[in-house]
């Protein structure tokens, strides 16, 4: 099973130099609908409920990557180092920006949500490249067996690059976006809904664009990587849920931070290892990239079915004392 899953790790991507800048452009405009939904007020949750928003915090930054190694550990016999490494990548990268409409459609604690993508957001630009670092570090040690493996032995991930690569895909993005809502309010609040189906859509854009050299041979493996990622993803929300539920918090707030872990932004993480900068071209990053680009086509669809589900059943309208 390992053998054949390296097949996968080997795959080629499109790396030109037109798809990669159309890639960034791609993310951009995902980033800027991210920010157009931000406003400042949203930062003084943090403040103002502290408890939440740092329970919310913790377990984006810190549960969430846990939960992710403890399932690499129970599928580690059926995983390639690429998808492994893919797992870790995703773990790292900022909460979605459509959770904020799936939190809303399931009767969740949407500023709450809005609040935790905005910080984990920003914090990105650092906590990014800092988790992929630190975790890949603890895969790497403990749990591969492919020490030959180029991916183990040649990935020297430069945190200047990868911190330059985020602030230019997400901090410049995120600034526009949050000046329009300051400065133009009234067009910022036009263009919130329609960017939200413009960020699906541009998603979809880059997955294409990826693999459009192997596309026959990401759909041919797709049985196992949906296997992979519907483990990992149910173990994050049924996390998410039960960490938000150890602290006591309210229905409401269970469902927000499960949503907000079990939804990532995939698209940071498939243009990070487009970047030839950050992950050089001869690297087997395939298994990586499917992974990624998966996980955000199955967020959507695990976000509106738990969306659905939850919207029928009213939480109670008490909050957690903060």
């Amino acid at each position: 099973m390992t053998s054949t899953l390296t097949e996968l790790d080997h795959l080629e991507l499109d790396l030109s130099s037109g798809n990669l800048m159309m890639l960034n452009v791609i993310l951009g405009l995902i980033m800027f609908g991210v920010a157009i939904g931000i406003h400042p007020s949203d930062f003084k949750l943090v403040v103002s409920k502290p408890k939440m928003a740092w329970v919310g915090l913790l377990g984006q930054v810190i549960v969430l990557p846990t939960l992710t190694i403890v399932v690499i550990w129970m599928l580690n016999d059926f995983l390639s180092t690429g998808l492994a490494m893919g797992m870790i990548l995703v773990a790292s990268c900022p909460g979605g920006n459509i959770s904020n409409f799936m939190v809303h459609l399931a009767r969740g604690n949407t500023a709450l949500s809005v609040g935790l993508t905005g910080f984990s957001t920003v914090g990105s630009l650092i906590l990014t490249p800092v988790n992929f670092l630190l975790w890949g570090s603890v895969y790497s040690t403990f749990m591969s067996s492919e020490m030959d493996n180029p991916l183990l032995r040649e990935l020297a991930i430069d945190p200047w690059e990868v911190s330059q690569s985020v602030f230019l895909l997400l901090g410049l993005p995120l600034a526009a976006g949050m000046l329009l809502t300051r400065f133009y309010p009234q067009v910022s609040k036009w263009l919130e809904n329609p960017m939200r189906y413009i960020s699906v859509t541009a998603f979809l854009a880059i997955v294409v664009i990826a693999f459009s050299k192997n596309l026959d041979a990401f759909v041919s493996f797709i049985g196992i990587i949906f296997g992979i990622v519907f483990i990992h993803n149910l173990v994050v929300i049924v996390g998410g849920y039960h960490w938000a539920q150890l602290w006591k918090l309210g229905r409401r707030e269970q469902r927000t931070i499960a949503l907000e872990m079990g939804i990532q932004n995939s698209g940071l993480g498939l243009v990070l290892l487009l970047n030839p900068k950050i992950f050089p071209p001869e690297l087997p990053i395939g298994g990586m990239a499917a992974i990624t680009a998966w996980w955000g086509i199955w967020h959507i669809i695990v976000g509106l079915g738990l969306a659905g589900i939850w919207r029928r059943s009213k939480p109670e309208l008490a909050h957690a004392k903060s």
